[in-house]
Parts: C-alpha cells; sequence; structure tokens
C-alpha cells in the first residue's frame, strides 16, 4: 500500500453539505480502502468550523480556486456574505491534514467551491458551471498531492494499482 486517500466526507455518508445532505459514492473500492485504512475522512468546510447548513456559496466571476489562492479572487454567499477566509482556512486545514497523515491522494466530490476538481460552479447561482478546481482542491493540487473527483474513481483505482 503506498498512500493514503483523503476523502471528502459528503462522499462517505456524512450529512455536511451545505444544504445538510451527504452525496455518498458507492464503490467496490470506497470499502476495500477503508478496511485497509486508506481514507481519511474531512469535510473541508466544517473544518474550518462553519455550519450545516449554511448557504450556498460559489467562486465569483467565474474564478476558480487556483484565483482565490492568489487573493484575486473571493467566495461569495447567495446572500452576499464573503467566506472567502474561511474556504482558505478549509483548504489550509484539508492540506494539514493530508500531510499529517500521508495522504498523496485525494477523492473529492465535484462542483464544490473547496473541494470540485473538474468543474465548479461559476458564482451566479444559476447552476452555470465550468472547469475548474476549488481553494482546497487547488492547494492540494499544487501541493503535489494527486486530486480526483468522485466521477474519476476508476482513474484513482487504475492509478493505485500501478502505485502498488
Amino acid at each position: 500500500m503506498t498512500g493514503k486517500i483523503l476523502v471528502s466526507a459528503c462522499l462517505m455518508g456524512h450529512a455536511v453539505r451545505y444544504d445538510g445532505r451527504s452525496k455518498s459514492l458507492v464503490h467496490p473500492a470506497i470499502e476495500r480502502w477503508r478496511e485497509e485504512g486508506r481514507l481519511v475522512t474531512i469535510c473541508p468546510e466544517m473544518s474550518a468550523g462553519m455550519a450545516v447548513p449554511r448557504p450556498p456559496a460559489e467562486i465569483a466571476n467565474g474564478a476558480t480556486g487556483e484565483d482565490v489562492l492568489a487573493g484575486s479572487a473571493r467566495v461569495m454567499e447567495i446572500t452576499g456574505g464573503d467566506v472567502t477566509q474561511g474556504f482558505l482556512q478549509a483548504a489550509e486545514n484539508a492540506l494539514a491534514l493530508a500531510r499529517e497523515t500521508g495522504c498523496r491522494y485525494a477523492l473529492l466530490i465535484d462542483g464544490s467551491p473547496s473541494c470540485g476538481s473538474g468543474f465548479i460552479y461559476d458564482g451566479t447561482f444559476s447552476g452555470g458551471r465550468h472547469a475548474g478546481h476549488g481553494v482546497a482542491a487547488a492547494l492540494l493540487k499544487r501541493a503535489g498531492i494527486e486530486v480526483y473527483s468522485d466521477r474519476e474513481i476508476d482513474t484513482l483505482v487504475e492509478r493505485l494499482a500501478t502505485a502498488d
């Protein structure tokens, strides 16, 4: 076994999403990885003290997590609240946990302003989305952790098979 996997808590069945729900990922590899002790679960937003439920948040103006990390974009709630600092703290918490536990991989829920790795929403709260990373996914990638979305679990399975 060559690496642990940081995984979004909502994918593991925890009701931590902004709407108070989970988005459980059902796949044979999940149970195998759990039995092998490979999974390290986190909800970045909850680790930064955000409530459940909480207002939906998106990265403003079609920007990305990389832009937020660079200080050129903000994460805004649908109510108008600026939650950028909370999302930056959430990303730092995710990276710290990944480093502390030896995670070389991350399996994150797509679409999230924290965890999105294939797409994120465009900041208009209209359901529009674009390619990009959330803040935590961007920071994890910057640190050299391989990030996969929930839609890429089979790719992660293949990657781990070649790594072991």
